[in-house]
């Protein structure tokens, strides 16, 4: 009896292993089956050189911020406040950027760590949770980009703009962020201790890791980054409205999704969630636009498709929830 017990088990615990090795392919998967569709739906016209760099133009800054949420997301916490600071954080380097350009930058990622830094303290300190406090920061930096765009946009200068045809330079700056993050995050204790917490932070803790620092710490860097993606989304824009950065927070959370993310974050957290999200993301919604949807249908279909991989890629045994 007990050896059958014991195979019955084993049986199970090999189911389980299988299931976690399949998911674990499922995004790559995903991106594959996507490009094929479109590109059969399309008639090839997805896969062309022009379309392709659009693709890529498009996907920018949508990249380098996705870097930052990752790290949050990793601890099990949301922002939903990204996109209102990329649009305040433009602003700032716009404004900037007709005095110095160090200045714009600097400007553009002090404003962006101020806003996670914020947004940190209330959730830390105050002990609220990150998707309230990251909303409530959303509307509050609604209201300011509107005042501040109320009589015109703010303009970037000239020379930041010239930058926009410059495609290697962009996708330089996008390949370096992306290099840097994944080496610190993975030959530093900063990336297992992220996963530690979004798993048990009372066992992350107890493992010695301040998590209230580290919290604190992860949401001003990304801040910072997202402030950085500012920079970016000025020289490819070149002006500020009251729309500036309107549905990033979205986007990024369907794109991570669709990498494969676990929404409560955790040990089974990948970086290469981030590149093969985004790109999935990008192929997805340039493939909706080619084939005539309306906006609305688009959204539908993001929204099925969203809904769908956070049913997959959720860890529901651990009992974990968003913090």
């Amino acid at each position: 009896m007990a050896s059958t017990n014991t195979k019955a088990a084993a049986e199970v615990q090999e189911k389980k292993f299988d299931w976690h090795q399949i998911k674990s392919y499922l995004p790559i998967i995903s991106f594959v089956a996507i490009v094929a569709i479109f590109a059969i739906l399309t008639g090839g016209a997805l896969i062309t050189p022009r379309n392709i760099t659009l693709i890529i133009s498009g996907g920018f800054t949508l990249m380098i911020a996705t870097v930052g949420v990752y790290m949050i997301m990793s601890m099990g916490c949301l922002d939903f406040s990204q996109g209102s600071m990329m649009g305040l954080s433009c602003a700032v380097v716009c404004f900037l950027s007709q005095y110095n350009p160090i200045l714009a930058i600097v400007g553009g990622m002090a404003t962006g760590a101020l806003i996670g830094l914020i947004n940190a303290l209330f959730h830390v300190k105050g002990q609220v949770q990150s998707f309230v406090v990251t909303m409530c920061m959303m509307f509050l930096l609604r209201g300011v980009i509107a005042y501040i765009t109320t009589s015109s946009p703010v303009y970037a200068a000239t020379y930041l703009t010239a930058l926009a045809t410059n495609t290697p330079l962009l996708i330089g700056i996008v390949v370096a962020v992306l290099v840097i993050a994944y080496l610190v995050l993975h030959f530093t204790a900063l990336g297992s201790n992220l996963k530690a917490i979004g798993a048990s932070e009372s066992g992350a803790r107890f493992a010695g890791i301040n998590v209230q620092r580290t919290k604190i710490i992860i949401y001003v860097v990304a801040g910072a980054i997202t402030g950085f993606a500012a920079l970016i989304n000025a020289i490819r824009i070149g002006s500020v409205t009251s729309q500036a950065g309107n549905m990033l927070e979205t986007q990024i959370l369907i794109a991570l999704v669709l990498g494969g993310m676990p929404i409560n974050g955790g040990a089974r957290s990948r970086f290469s969630s981030v590149v093969t999200g985004v790109l999935s993301y990008l192929v997805l919604q340039r493939g909706l636009v080619m084939l005539g949807f309306t906006t609305e249908i688009q959204q539908l279909i993001l929204g099925i498709v969203f809904v769908i991989m956070v049913a997959v890629f959720s860890e529901r045994a651990a009992n974990q929830v968003i913090k």
